[in-house]
């Protein structure tokens, strides 16, 4: 579908804390004009009536994994991209952990080479950090990068980042976002040895949350926050899963001006410890999902502003990997395809707003990062858009899921919810299950 002139007619625009019912023309990939009545200009304008329908910015994810390069049996950035724009997800932020990993600016432009060929969402990476890639580390350019990410805990084999020396060093020396992933190795060691030495490999699933524990996470995120607050650093805090460690967080001052911020992921809001009966290993992610105590504080705190981003942590296995045995079976799950979708559950639930669910997904990560024009509906911003139907109930099967590993853990649930249509760069690129085999993306660039 050509991008050169939209006009979207009758929508209800979800902007900057407000719905306004409202015009929107599209040209040459930009937010040209938003007013009461806009009359097309010229005969080539798309025309598209989104009377009832609302019109969102285009999410922006800041935390998936596409596992491009080296683990592509599980999915690819063509495949995961293209999922995220059936989601709503039109920006996306991948991690580092893929093989082999991206510690060093080669692998960084392969992986954004990758992207430039294959995706259906506008893509960045986060360059990852290691106990010995300072070096590396300080030839980012900041323009042209999304950030900075360590593991604080062992999600991902040899990137674990615990010598303490370096970690400080890292944490003084670079004024990238620097986004953690917080679970105390030692602590999960322990837990694990102990319920080994019990049951084997084949540990209950239930005790995920056990292993992987409040105080694991607790030790390792006040750690972080200690040592961002020592150092001056612009620390991110990575989907945080209990109650706990929330007091870390301030709500006191407005989101340009913290350095020390804290993102929440859908699977954390959506599911708790209950589930593990029904779900299994499916939803067995790091850090793992808790309490429904836990849920509900980290609900609170999303509203009053603790926390300040949610996104997905997509990280897709095959059904084979996960269906493994506890200690075999691996942490992750897919998402992009689901996360507005179940958000917007929870707006039907009365617990949060649609201005709301826009400020946490598609406003806040564009200011967290200085993504560069984009995550709002306004004149001259990058037309990343979706509209939604909050009146079109669809059932979540294996005939319209998208992630290459072809499984959901929303597989069977009903939502009220649907994305209709995702516009990427004023592009139309998915329209009711059906996807447009073109590509708008463009490489995000940060105001820095």
């Amino acid at each position: 579908m050509s991008k050169n002139s939209v006009l979207i007619k009758n929508a209800n625009i979800v902007n900057e804390g407000a719905v306004i019912n409202a015009d929107v023309l599209i040209e040459d990939g930009f937010f040209k004009e938003i007013a009461p009545q806009i009359s097309a200009k010229n005969a080539n304008v798309q025309i598209f009536d989104a009377e009832g329908q609302y019109l969102l910015p285009g999410v922006i994810d800041d935390q998936v994994h596409f596992r491009e390069p080296g683990l592509t049996h599980k999915a690819t950035i063509a495949t995961e991209s293209r999922a995220a724009i059936a989601g709503g997800i039109t920006s996306f932020i991948e991690m580092p952990n893929t093989v082999p990993q991206t510690t060093t600016i080669a692998k960084l432009e392969e992986k954004f080479d990758i992207a430039a060929s294959s995706s259906y969402a506008n893509y960045s990476f986060m360059f990852g950090g290691t106990n010995d890639n300072l070096e590396e580390i300080l030839k980012v350019d900041p323009k042209k990068v999304a950030g900075l990410k360590l593991f604080l805990g062992s999600s991902t084999g040899n990137m674990l980042v615990d010598d303490p020396n370096v970690l400080e060093n890292i944490f003084s020396s670079t004024d990238l976002v620097i986004s953690v992933h917080c679970e105390d190795e030692d602590t999960i060691k322990d837990n694990l040895s102990t319920y080994t030495a019990k049951y084997g490999d084949d540990i209950p699933i239930a005790l995920h949350p056990v292993i992987r524990s409040e105080e694991a996470c607790y030790i390792s995120s006040s750690n972080a926050v200690a040592l961002a607050k020592k150092t001056g650093a612009r620390l991110h805090v990575f989907h945080l899963s209990t109650a706990k460690e929330l007091s870390l967080f301030t709500n006191k001052i407005p989101l340009q001006e913290k350095k020390i911020t804290a993102e929440v992921c859908i699977h954390h809001l959506w599911f708790s410890d209950e589930d593990y009966k029904e779900k299994g290993t499916l939803i067995k992610w790091n850090p793992a999902v808790k309490t429904s105590k836990d849920r509900d504080a980290l609900f609170e705190a999303l509203l009053d502003d603790r926390l300040d981003v949610i996104a997905t942590d997509h990280a897709p296995h095959t059904i084979e990997e996960k269906e493994n045995v506890y200690t075999k079976a691996p942490s992750g799950g897919p998402l992009v395809q689901h996360a507005l979708p179940a958000v917007l559950e929870f707006y039907h639930q009365g617990k949060i707003s649609l201005e709301k669910i826009v400020e946490k997904m598609c406003h806040n990560p564009a200011i967290l990062f200085q993504v560069e024009k984009r995550g709002y509906i306004k004149e001259g911003y990058h037309a990343d858009a979706v509209l939604v139907d909050l009146n079109a109930p669809w059932t979540v099967n294996k005939e319209n899921i998208a992630y290459k590993c072809g499984w959901s853990p929303f597989e069977g649930t009903t939502f009220k919810s649907r994305i209709t249509h995702t516009f990427v760069n004023g592009g139309l690129v998915y329209k009711n299950f059906k996807f447009y085999d073109v590509k708008h993306a463009q490489r995000l660039t940060f105001t820095r």
